[in-house]
């Protein structure tokens, strides 16, 4: 079996060629669902996402563990969360604009707090469990731009050409369907090739040309991707003396992730195509497994320090992918194979879809932070994170034994070349007044890619929230501004002058509402 998904994740240079067996897709994908984040309560959102070296929180139970040690009382809180994003796309000189917001769940989570131990050094034990939102795939964009160079049939004239795709092979790889079934094809080349969007000029196919090859083109493209990787935490800690506190997770993840994307040539007074248009799909579903180890320290009252190991998440992942060709002619007529013109028989060709089950090591995390206490006037907080993303591994058994080995080892190659260990800088303060709280903070999410040339992909992110807290109940609120910027591709060709990348500048604001009560 040979995989022919396309090759869709953002960047500049990665990708293999279409409708050849691709494997290197598979590191962005292992990417997309490893890349570092904000999230959790609003209360942690606000400080910039610092989970290292404070406690107290919901946020501990997926964060550093070792913070559920500091509570004294159980507790249940919720989450609801509203996130707008905003990207704007730069395609041969054009700009767009798209929004999108959507309702969601940041975190649902319960603690479970043991009662003090007035003879033994270890204070308290706590348990937490939790439902939170470690990604968010919710995504849309849109773009435009006039190229007079190539469109996206040259990609699929290319890969032909250089393959030596024959007429044999091509009707070999389409069922035009009889009855209430409809055509289809089983390679990108059978399907232009009966879409009459690409013509041989040898008797047994190759070289193959465009149908038209000289039209100044408008180009647009669009993306809507929706989904989620979202974890169930169980957590354990305790607090000794209340000084070293120690904690452990256990993480059940769930990734789903759909999208759907369309590209459209529209040809500009061509004497024989209007438009054609290649639409793609993904659904990708799956569950994995990971661990932390945390501790904080109390120096003394003002100053205590903590860090956090994460294990890998182990996961499987299934996927199904799916694409499809269209086209419209000047007058409803192309011409025939014997010179004439013709109606076509098809306006719309799908290929045969495609599954795919694989397994994936997300990065080994580990996070080292420190907080300062003002008195009782409030705390200054900051994290260091390293992100292992060159460890990502991806791997599987849906393939013989050595087209196994070769996804195996074309993976960590494609990881190792495109993808670097990270540091990523978080800085957050709380101001206490009474019963009210006030909170700031930022991070710095660094470029995780080895070729940071063409684009800077690191990511800022500004925080603020409020918060009230009485001996009852509780009340927080933040607001998270994320900028960050990544690229897409739509297709590749030999030449680099020949086809253009889409820019794309991310913003996106991030509402946390958390309220919860202790008892």
């Amino acid at each position: 079996m040979t995989i022919t998904r396309s090759i869709t994740y953002t960047g500049l240079i990665f990708g293999l060629f279409l409708g050849m067996p691709a494997f290197a897709q598979y590191a962005g994908d292992a990417f997309r669902y490893s890349e570092g984040n904000q999230f959790g309560t609003a209360r942690f959102q606000g400080l910039g996402g610092n989970h290292a070296s404070i406690g107290g929180d919901a946020s501990s139970i997926f964060g550093n563990p070792a913070g559920l040690g500091f509570y004294n009382r159980s507790e249940i809180s919720i989450s609801p969360a509203v996130t707008s994003v905003n990207n704007k796309t730069t395609y041969i000189g054009d700009n767009n604009t798209t929004n999108k917001a959507n309702f969601n769940i940041a975190q649902a989570s319960a603690i479970f707090t043991s009662q003090p131990s007035f003879e033994r050094k270890w204070e308290r034990s706590s348990f937490g469990i939790s439902y939170s939102r470690q990604q968010s795939f919710k995504e849309a964009y849109h773009f435009t731009g006039l190229n007079n160079r190539s469109a996206y049939v040259n990609k699929i004239v290319e890969d032909a050409n250089r393959n030596g795709t024959t007429l044999d092979q091509i009707d070999a790889d389409f069922d035009s369907g009889s009855g209430s079934s409809g055509p289809i094809a089983y390679s990108l080349p059978s399907a232009y090739y009966n879409m009459y969007l690409i013509n041989p000029t040898s008797q047994s196919g190759p070289p193959y040309t465009p149908l038209d090859n000289n039209s100044v083109l408008e180009q647009v493209g669009s993306y809507t991707g929706t989904g989620a990787n979202t974890q169930w935490t169980l957590s354990y800690a305790g607090n000794y003396d209340n000084k070293f506190y120690i904690g452990g997770s256990l993480g059940f993840n769930r990734i789903k992730y759909d999208y759907d994307r369309v590209f459209t040539d529209h040809y500009v007074n061509s004497p024989d195509i209007i438009a054609a248009d290649h639409d793609e799909r993904l659904t990708v579903s799956g569950n994995g497994v990971n661990l932390s180890l945390g501790v904080i320290y109390k120096v003394n009252p003002l100053l205590q320090f903590g860090g956090v190991l994460t294990t890998p998440t182990w996961s499987s992942l299934k996927e199904t992918f799916s694409q499809g060709i269209g086209a419209s002619f000047v007058d409803g007529k192309v011409v025939g194979p014997d010179g004439t013109l013709i109606t076509p028989q098809f306006s719309y060709v799908p290929l045969a879809a495609n599954e795919f089950v694989y397994r994936m090591s997300s990065p080994f995390k580990g996070s080292f932070g420190a907080t300062y206490f003002i008195n009782q006037s409030g705390f200054i907080t900051g994290t260091v994170e390293y992100i292992g993303y060159g460890g990502m591994k991806v791997n599987t058994s849906y393939l013989s034994d050595a087209g196994n080995r070769a996804f195996k080892d074309e993976t960590i190659r494609e990881i190792k070349d495109s993808y670097r260990n990270t540091v990523n800088l978080r800085v957050g303060g709380e101001y206490r007044v009474g019963v009210f709280r006030g909170r700031l903070g930022a991070a710095y999410i660094s470029d995780p890619y080895i070729d940071r040339s063409a684009i800077d992909r690191s990511k800022l992110l500004f925080s603020a929230g409020v918060g009230v807290r009485n001996e009852r109940f509780f009340a927080d609120i933040s607001g998270t501004f994320k900028t960050s910027k990544s690229a897409y591709t739509p297709y590749f060709l030999n030449n680099a002058a020949d086809y253009s990348s889409v820019e794309l500048t991310n913003k996106t604001v991030n509402m946390v509402l958390t309220v919860g009560t202790f008892f």
